[in-house]
């Protein structure tokens, strides 16, 4: 049953799928700071693949040159933000419906892997900023049969080489494969090479589209929300 089955295995990305988005807790902190909403995100769209965060994420630069550049950036921009204020906010709250949904896929004989844009700063591939926090995380991560962080492979996506070392270590052809990630321009290349994309906007969306894909229930007793 298994070998008539069309997809093998399911991709994750981290933030903004298993834990909710980071971009709620950067508009938190520009919040706090009196910024114009999405402010963190404009900084990180500009230069897209050479700016501070995009060299962070490569495992280029240290926390510290991290903090000075964007802190550039953004003046460039017209605001004072320094980068370590955005780092202490990174880490996501973990929704525990997609943590089920990963015991019921592997108890359904699906294999899970995970590919994250990280930073090498936290602990773990999680990027905790707590010993006990980096636990939980790890007990995740522990899940999946592989992992790719882009600090320590030295590619972030939307780079096609990342998606293609995780097909690689999975010994798949994209084909077989099932990604998801709540940026557009990530689903994107693993659309391209063939893998079916699933663009994740909350944890509903995701747990419904992912069971209708493959006719499996997926969830919390039917509820996927978040914390």
């Amino acid at each position: 049953m298994t070998t008539q089955r069309r997809f093998s295995a399911v991709i994750f990305d981290f933030g903004g799928v298993i834990t909710a988005s980071p971009f709620e807790a950067f508009n938190r902190l520009e919040a706090e700071r009196g910024l114009p909403r999405d402010f963190v995100r404009q900084v990180n769209a500009a230069n897209p693949d050479s700016n501070a965060w995009a060299r962070f994420e490569r495992a280029e630069i240290d926390a510290a040159t991290f903090d000075t550049l964007f802190a550039a950036e953004a003046a460039a921009q017209g605001h004072a933000l320094e980068g370590a204020a955005v780092l202490a906010v990174l880490a996501g709250a973990v929704r525990p419906a997609m943590v089920i949904a990963l015991d019921r896929l592997v108890a359904a004989g699906y294999r899970i892997a995970c590919i994250t844009n990280n930073v090498p700063t936290g602990h773990g591939a999680g990027m905790a900023r707590s010993g006990d926090r980096a636990d939980a995380m790890e007990a995740i991560f522990a899940r999946f049969e592989h992992v790719i962080e882009s600090s320590k492979a030295g590619v972030r996506k939307p780079d096609p080489r990342i998606y293609a070392m995780m097909c690689e270590k999975l010994d798949l052809p994209p084909q077989a494969c099932i990604y998801l990630d709540d940026l557009g321009i990530n689903c994107k290349p693993a659309a391209a090479m063939g893998m079916h994309a699933i663009k994740v906007t909350g944890g509903d969306q995701a747990l419904a589209d992912l069971s209708a894909v493959l006719g499996l229930p997926l969830g919390a007793d039917g509820d996927h929300g978040s914390i």
